[in-house]
């Protein structure tokens, strides 16, 4: 059974430190050095180690605020609630105003692709010490601001990759097919039995830009249905199968009868493929968005596909996208959309990527695991935007040891103060790591009496160059 935790609250309320007297829950070991350090270790021995884990937690586990956004999936929430945080999910994301005022309570915040934690929100986020993106994408975040507030942030890279890659298998055999003409038809009573123009996949070139892990897992599927495989990736990246790199985008166009994007959302894939990329495809070739909105030039791919330069296109991302569901994609949120609407041969689906029952379980298993690590650990393994930094677990056998969080502005000098501040006790393990302005150290120090847990606290905090300081117990 767990004891009651005990807080020790710093003089301007932003930090607390308390005690847990329990065991690890489940047994597990949340250090990778039992595995990797421990080959010749039997089970049993390894059970007996992972059982004597010491569980750090920064505050009372049910005075930990959570804000879940968008419908993040029930695996992510259990996790949370299971250890005893306070969790509040809500089905959408929220205006600006409102997210303001529901994140100033929180410790942590949960969302998906919609809400927008800009530097504007995040200023009003005092207690707010971590972000769990639960999807691929983090640009919905101001990653610099967050870093620079001591904020960390964590994603899932690579949870939703199938689910993805089998999504643009569909709409290169639907659009091939001309499927979503022909059941529009249908469902509108109208029989129109034709081949022309509608072809079999095989033996047909797929252009893959970008080939990470996305577009090398598509690469594998479409050779199985007999397509060949160009790609083009700013990296030089090992083929799949029998895929071939190629040197420029505009020759993956020219060879490619379909061009598929997989690329990150950065100024570089801004308007990605314009109308010049356009007229450099083959005419009757087919194009597929399940990048991000900003990639493509809508308006230059509806004069495309009016032309029937493009015979056909796929888009599951745009520029700007609803907050939640209901009859919103119109001229007022993007002013194509209706012209977009009315093209032949066009998939248009709301985002739905990575949006299967797996996809969704593993992804918030994946998140919700990294932030329940950071809380209870502080470890940043995985962190978008902080230096990756990690220690192995205490043990019930360190029972006057306390584990330091110093989040720092990266200039000179600043470990000599803080070795200075930990002088007085037993460094058993310290790390430290920096990235670009801002450092993370983790400290594990010995014989610390509860008493004296405030004033290292305060001399830490204190420092000059300090952003954030956790002490954990």
């Amino acid at each position: 059974m767990r004891s009651q935790a005990r807080d020790i609250v710093p003089p301007n309320g932003r930090d607390r430190v308390s005690r847990s007297m329990s065991s690890n829950r489940g047994g597990l070991s949340t250090s990778p050095s039992l595995s990797m350090h421990s080959p010749a270790a039997t089970f049993s021995q390894l059970r007996r180690m992972s059982t004597a884990l010491k569980q750090l937690k920064p505050f009372n586990s049910k005075e930990i605020k959570i804000l879940l956004l968008e419908n993040v999936n029930v695996s992510g929430r259990e996790i949370l609630e299971k250890e005893g945080y306070q969790v509040e999910a809500l089905k959408s994301s929220l205006p600006e105003d409102q997210l303001i005022e529901k994140i100033r309570d929180v410790h942590v915040i949960g969302i998906r692709s919609k809400t927008k934690l800009t530097e504007r929100v995040l200023r009003e986020a005092k207690n707010l010490y971590v972000i769990g993106c639960f999807c691929i994408g983090t640009n919905q975040v101001d990653l610099k601001f967050a870093a620079q507030a001591g904020i960390a942030v964590f994603n899932s890279p690579f949870s939703n990759s199938r689910s993805v890659a089998e999504l643009v298998i569909a709409e290169i055999i639907a659009l091939a097919r001309q499927l979503g003409d022909r059941s529009n038809e249908l469902h509108q009573g109208t029989w129109n039995k034709v081949s022309a123009g509608c072809w079999e996949i095989r033996g047909k070139t797929l252009g893959i830009v970008g080939y990470g892990h996305i577009g090398s897992q598509l690469s594998v599927l479409s050779e199985a249905f007999g397509m060949s495989v160009i790609y083009y990736d700013v990296q030089n990246l090992m083929a799949l199968g029998t895929a071939r790199q190629v040197g420029s985008l505009e020759e993956l166009l020219r060879q490619a009868d379909f061009v598929t994007l997989h690329v990150p959302e950065l100024p570089e894939t801004k308007n990605l493929i314009g109308a010049e990329q356009l007229a450099q495809m083959k005419t009757g070739s087919y194009l597929i968005n399940n990048a991000r909105g900003s990639v493509v030039d809508i308006p230059a791919l509806i004069e495309a596909m009016r032309s029937n330069k493009i015979a056909g296109a796929a888009l599951d991302v745009f520029p700007n996208e609803p907050g939640g569901n209901g009859d919103y994609f119109n001229n007022e949120l993007n002013a194509w959309a209706e012209d977009l609407r009315s093209l032949k041969n066009i998939i248009l689906t709301p985002h739905i990527g990575g949006s299967t029952e797996e996809a969704q379980s593993a992804i918030g298993i994946e998140v919700s695991s990294a932030l329940t690590h950071f809380i209870n650990q502080g470890t940043t393994l995985g962190a978008v935007n902080m230096p990756e930094v990690n220690l192995r677990s205490l043990t019930l056998d360190e029972p006057n040891h306390v584990r330091v969080i110093y989040i720092h502005h990266n200039v000179p000098g600043v470990l000599r103060k803080v070795n200075a501040i930990l002088g007085d006790h037993n460094v058993d393990k310290q790390m430290t790591d920096s990235r670009g302005e801002v450092a993370y150290l983790m400290a594990d120090i010995r014989d610390v009496k509860e008493d004296q847990i405030r004033d290292l606290w305060a001399e830490l905090e204190g420092l000059s160059s300090c952003i954030r300081t956790r002490v954990l117990y």
